[in-house]
């Protein structure tokens, strides 16, 4: 028998974490984390490969459980027990390629209970030259939909269920040790597939999970037929927080298209209901994430 259903009221807000949440089978240590009404902000320092040279910017996770509607393919704003739990990462970028910046940002839901594929991901990059936006939904296929600024990208595609690459950020979180490890065929992040203009496809891969003496676990993935590596360093004990991360790929296109690493370094991670948290007296958050403020108007 299952255990009893657990119910947990928050106040609601403008995006906020779990008005109501249905949990079942949980670990109490996990409940009491990822249960609280607040999500988790962690914010990195980035040297992103773009170009064929490294540019320095800001990465931002957001990890937060919330109620997903599979009728809506939203969050449910009035959720039922047939609205499962999901733990929702929104992952962010920013840097700049000379005198224009990127800015972009993927977003994934990914069971609790059934951390084996999101129930939808979807995944946006804005500059200067134009904009892209990918949107995966979890049918009886991957149903995928590409609308791109650039020319022969744009597309409706459906695709055999496979690992998400995408989704391994919140595998991680949820239950590392049942991370997809050997001869796996895997979707790679939508941010990679856009910046590199590569087919939307599950390539043939190679992942590998790894434990050290200092408490840090490591997960990677390579891609042979694509020339890059994926290494996600993370906290082995719960609740596992994703320390630092590289990727090892060519950048760039013709004479300047280089093998170049980019990687990432933890600076701070907080807890907090930040979409309560919209007001100019907050922005000294941002100080505290390390991460660049604007001047408010008074």
């Amino acid at each position: 028998m299952l255990s009893s259903i657990i119910l947990i009221l928050f106040t609601v807000f403008a995006c906020e974490s779990n008005p109501i949440e249905t949990v079942q089978e949980i670990n109490p240590a996990f409940k009491k984390y990822w249960y609280q009404g607040e999500a988790e902000i962690t914010s990195f320092r980035l040297q992103q490969a773009r170009y064929g040279e490294i540019r320095e910017g800001n990465a931002v996770t957001i990890f937060v459980t919330e109620p997903f509607s599979t009728s809506s393919m939203t969050k449910a704003d009035n959720p039922t027990q047939n609205d499962p739990s999901v733990l929702k990462l929104n992952f962010t970028k920013t840097f700049n390629t000379g005198i224009y910046p990127y800015s972009m940002m993927t977003s994934t839901f990914l069971p609790v209970q059934d951390p084996r594929h999101s129930l939808k991901i979807s995944s946006s990059s804005q500059e200067w030259c134009g904009h892209t936006y990918m949107e995966l939904q979890n049918k009886r296929k991957f149903d995928i939909n590409i609308s791109s600024y650039f020319e022969g990208e744009s597309e409706n595609l459906s695709l055999e269920k496979n690992i998400i690459e995408d989704d391994l950020w919140s595998m991680i979180r949820i239950k590392p040790n049942d991370l997809p490890t050997g001869k796996q065929k895997i979707i790679p992040s939508f941010f990679f597939l856009r910046l590199a203009h590569k087919e939307t496809k599950a390539y043939q891969a190679i992942a590998s999970l790894s434990k050290k003496d200092d408490g840090i676990s490591s997960y990677t993935i390579e891609y042979p037929e694509l020339q890059r590596t994926l290494r996600i360093n993370f906290e082995t004990n719960f609740p596992h927080q994703i320390n630092s991360w590289e990727e090892s790929s060519y950048s760039g296109f013709g004479n300047q298209k280089n093998k170049l690493v980019t990687t990432a370094e933890r600076i701070k991670t907080i807890k907090s209901a930040y979409w309560a948290k919209n007001s100019n007296k907050y922005s000294g958050l941002r100080d505290e994430l390390g991460l660049r403020n604007f001047k408010t108007v008074d």
